[in-house]
């Protein structure tokens, strides 16, 4: 690397990865989601249906999870945070 290149590219940075909040997050949210779309679709009782007025609760939260963990794990794909390396 020359004088040049190396003024244009004072410290080298790499993504933060794994470490990212928004990874943490995101893999969070997805375990809660995958864990309560599994007791709505298995485990739910007629009593359960009940106090939700007929509305799988478990169910669409899941869902919900699910769909807000993918927004946290491609926004932290799309958009990287850049640590420098000294």
């Amino acid at each position: 690397m020359n004088d040049q290149e190396h003024r244009e590219h004072p410290g080298q940075s790499k993504t933060a990865g794994a470490f990212d909040i928004r990874t943490i997050i995101g893999g969070l949210l997805g375990f809660y989601g995958v864990v309560l779309v599994i007791v709505g679709l298995f485990f739910t009782s007629d009593e359960q249906l009940a106090k939700g007025d007929g509305f799988h609760v478990n169910l669409w939260t899941g869902i919900g999870l699910l769909v807000t963990s993918a927004i946290f794990i491609a926004w932290a794909r799309w958009r990287p945070i850049l640590v420098e390396e000294e």
